[in-house]
Order: structure tokens, then sequence, then C-alpha cells
């Protein structure tokens, strides 16, 4: 059973909103909301029949719901203040007071525009993927639950990046064995980019491959290989799927990025700013930092409630402050009200956890910081950044062999990542707070070997050659933090690094006073 309204036509089964004969694309839960208040029209919806109906009855703010119901709006042409389809009755909930027809999908009466299936479907205005199912090359069709498993867990995993549209696991394994080009699964499901791979089993061993593929341009913008031990079969799966995602996410933005820096600066919207501004980001300079705060700003001005935006500008803030690029009393209250901001858009979103996780942190606001960045981690498992400055504030909370886990973590989920040396740096904090100062300078030269101006790896390095007697060492590396960070002093560290162990904290200090710093 299908739902007509004005040009609309709704396909609960397919999932599909189509205005004419095109697709509109709409986030899971957004699809579930419409669904619910159209089925139940002749009511007003309340907000405890919507928390059932699309959130299983757990509770989330009104910032979320009321985010949800304006994105249906946007889909079906309403908005707020017309509700000309969804109407919002003060102090009771919503209701859909649109006129509809319930036609069977071999409804002669369905208007051609509605029975109409187009050979190629418009792209969303967000990027668009599709993960095909895996090829099984074991030769052993009793293997095919693994190379399905893989894909349906990578397909959930993508889900979970909330600003990529990701068909759905049913759409995508229409391709399972047969041989297909790449463009017509892009044309047939509207996707600019798809992942295909294989997985091949040979007696405890397993080799996967996974490929990232820009089907507009042709290219092949990512491409891996994972040979495992299959010790435990499903600890692997979840270990490939992980690192998958990881790998994916970054150059999904790095691509879109690239299409961004191709439009005019006039006809840029939300989106493409933050491309830009995430480009900047990932670059770890403070003037680059400078530029993405300000692609940020603009980005918010044109959507107050994009809530990733306001995510990384908190983020950027904070960072900035921590590498002494600026004044933390400065720099915190811009961070909290954007952290805040961001969890008022979409307290699902992150982005905004890890913000405000960054925000209790320097607060010294312990276990709130460590809540936060568990649950950025909850929401995506994949989120390397989130990964890494949870291993931070492990490390600032004295949980040294925590925090060397969770950094180490970081490293293996994002090698490539262009703040892997940061991710280094903060194992090498954890290691020097364990008392392993050679292992402390081994990390802190890697993390420097990749990122010479890395503030974070100088600090550690300085400390870690004092405590460790290596004076010429501990001479030449303050030298170079003194360049790298040219307000560092003894009573900056004290003040701003917010190590929460007095012990931890003396002897971080006493570190740089052998080196030299006063």
């Amino acid at each position: 059973m299908a739902f007509q309204f004005e040009d609309f036509s709704l396909d609960p089964e397919r999932r599909e909103l189509r205005r004419a004969d095109h697709l509109v694309a709409l986030e899971p839960q957004v699809f579930d909301l419409l669904i619910h208040l159209i089925r139940n029209r002749d009511r007003v919806v309340t907000r405890d029949n919507l928390l059932d109906a699309v959130w299983n009855g757990r509770v989330v703010s009104d910032s979320t719901l009321a985010s949800r119901i304006n994105a249906a709006r946007r889909a079906i042409n309403d908005t707020g203040e017309e509700q000309r389809l969804i109407r919002t009755v003060a102090r009771k909930g919503v209701r859909f007071v649109g006129d509809v027809v319930e036609t069977s999908k071999a409804d002669p009466s369905a208007t051609p525009d509605a029975r109409k299936q187009p050979s190629a479907q418009p792209l969303p205005d967000r990027p668009a993927i599709a993960v095909l199912p895996f090829t099984n090359m074991s030769g052993d069709a009793e293997q095919e639950y693994f190379s399905d498993g893989i894909s349906e867990d990578i397909i959930t995993a993508l889900s979970k990046l909330r600003w990529f549209f990701v068909i759905a696991r049913n759409s995508s394994f229409i391709y399972k064995g047969r041989t297909v080009h790449l463009r017509e699964v892009a044309d047939e499901l509207g996707v600019r980019y798809v992942v295909e791979g294989s997985v091949r089993k040979g007696g405890d061993r397993v080799r996967i491959t996974a490929q990232l593929n820009d089907v507009a341009t042709g290219s092949h913008l990512w491409a891996e290989r994972y040979d495992r031990e299959l010790a435990d079969v499903f600890a692997v799966q979840d270990e490939i799927t992980e690192a998958i995602v990881a790998a994916i996410e970054p150059q999904l933005y790095a691509a879109e990025n690239f299409r961004a820096q191709r439009k005019p600066p006039d006809s840029m919207d939300a989106w493409d700013l933050v491309m830009r501004a995430l480009a900047h980001y990932w670059r770890v300079t403070r003037q680059d930092h400078v530029v993405a705060q300000a692609l940020l700003e603009k980005a918010i001005a044109l959507d107050p409630n994009y809530g990733k935006a306001l995510g990384l500008l908190g983020t950027s803030y904070m960072f900035t402050a921590h590498m002494g690029w600026m004044d933390m009393a400065a720099a915190m209250p811009i961070a909290e009200r954007a952290a805040l901001a961001a969890i008022r858009a979409d307290d699902e979103d992150p982005w905004a956890h890890n913000a405000l996780g960054h925000v209790h942190l320097f607060a010294r606001h312990f276990e709130d910081s460590l809540a936060e960045f568990e649950t950025a981690l909850r929401l995506n498992p994949s989120y390397a950044l989130a990964q890494g400055y949870y291993g931070l504030a492990l490390s600032y909370c004295g949980r040294w062999q925590d925090a060397d886990e969770a950094a180490r973590r970081a490293i293996r989920l994002s090698p490539r990542d262009p703040y892997a040396p940061v991710y280094f740096g903060i194992k090498a904090y954890a290691r020097f707070l364990g008392g392993d100062y050679e292992e402390a300078i081994r990390l802190a030269h890697e993390a420097l070997r990749q990122r010479s101006d890395f503030v974070g790896a100088h600090r550690v390095l300085t400390s870690a050659a004092g405590m460790a007697g290596r004076a010429d060492l501990a001479r030449s590396a303050l030298q170079e933090l003194r360049r790298a960070q040219p307000n560092v002093s003894l009573a900056w560290i004290a003040e701003f690094m917010p190590i929460k162990l007095a012990t931890d904290r003396d002897r971080y200090l006493e570190g740089f006073r052998r080196a030299g710093l006063t």
C-alpha cells in the first residue's frame, strides 16, 4: 500500500518518497516519522507516540525531535511557518493534515508518475554510497554467510555516519551474484560512491579486499587488503568492518571537499563550507585552524542548527588553545557555546559529543569528559578522532594503561589519518606516565617524524628526555618546543594542561625543569 498526497508518493515497503518521478532522500528516522504521521493522520500524534514508534521508547531531547519534524517538513516542501501538511497542535503534538489517497502498487488509478520507475535515480543532496555484497572467493557456498556479514556490517556502520546517505541492505543485495557495471549500480540506486570487495577464506586465515569508487569520475579513491587469522571469526569481522569504515570516512570527506573547491564561493551551501573547513582542520596547523573556524562560522550563519559544523567549531577552538596558539580563557566560552548548541541541534551527532568532551576535559570536569567521549564512540565506533582524545582524557585522569590502549586503537583505526601524529603523541604521554621514558621518546619522535611542528609531541619529548637523564636531547627538544610554542613555561603547563593527579603533574613538570624550562 502506497500513500499519495499532492504530487508526492510514499511507499513504505520500498522505503521511498517520490515527488513526481524524483526520489527524495530521507534519513531513516525522518522516513519512519513521516510514515507514522500519515498512517495516524486521523488524530494528533503526541511526543510519546513518536518516541515509541520511531525511537523504540528511547528518550531523546526536544531539539532532536523538532529537528526530525522539520526535516520531514522540508522533504515534502512544507515549513514550520506554513504547516500546510504537518501541523503542530500546541501542547499536544503534531498531525498530518494533507489529503491522502491510499493506493495499491498495482492500482490502475494510481497516477502515471507514481507508477513510473526511472532507470536513473537523482543524486540526493548529500554524499550517497552503496555497499555491494562482497564476493565469496573461497569456493565454498557455506562461507557466503561470512562475506555477506562483512557487507552488512559495513552498511550498518556507515549508516551511523549521519552525514552520508547509505543505501539499505535489501537494495544493495539485489546485485549479489550478478556481473554488473558500477555505472549501472550508481544510476539505479542514485549514488555517487560504491564500495565493493571480496573475501577469501582458507584454513585458519582470511583475506579481505575492499575498494571505494567514485563512479562519477571512474576513479578509485581508496583500496586496501586485510589478512587475518580466524581465531575468532566474529571478532575478525568486527575488526575489519571498523578498519574499512574508519578508512572510508576521511576519503569521502576528501572527495567531497575536492568537489566543493570547484564551486564558485557564492554558490556554496553549508555542507560545502564544512567540507572546506575539514580540509583545513586536518592539516593541524595554527593558520589552517583559523581558516577552518572562519568557514565554519559561515556555515553556521547559513544553518544555525548544523550539528556537525557546531561540533567541529568547538573541537577546533579547544585544540587551538591546547596547542598554545590562543588563550584558553578566550577559546573556552566559544567552544562551550558551540558544543552545547551542537548537542541541542542533534544529540545523536558524535561530533557534538566529541566537542563537549573537549570542553569538559579542559574545564577539568573529568568524568563528564570521559562520558561524552564514550557517547561519541557509542554513536560511531569507528570515530578515530574521538578515540584518540578519549585516550588523552584517560591519560589526564591518570589511567595511563587505558589511555595507551585507546591511542593504539585510534592509530589502528586510521593509520593514514592526518591526526595520526596526535595519536602517537597521546600514546607517548601515556607511556611517560607509566614511567617508560625511552618508549615515550621513541613515540614522540615518531609523531614528529610525521608532523615536525606538532607541539604536543615536542612537549612529551622534552619532559621524557629530562626524566631519562638524556641532557643533550632534552636541551635540543626544549629549543624546538620553544620554536613551536613560544609562550611555553612551567606556569603555562601547570595552569593549562588539565592533569588530574598531583603526582603526575609534578613529574611532568620535573622533566621540563631538568630540560631547562623555567
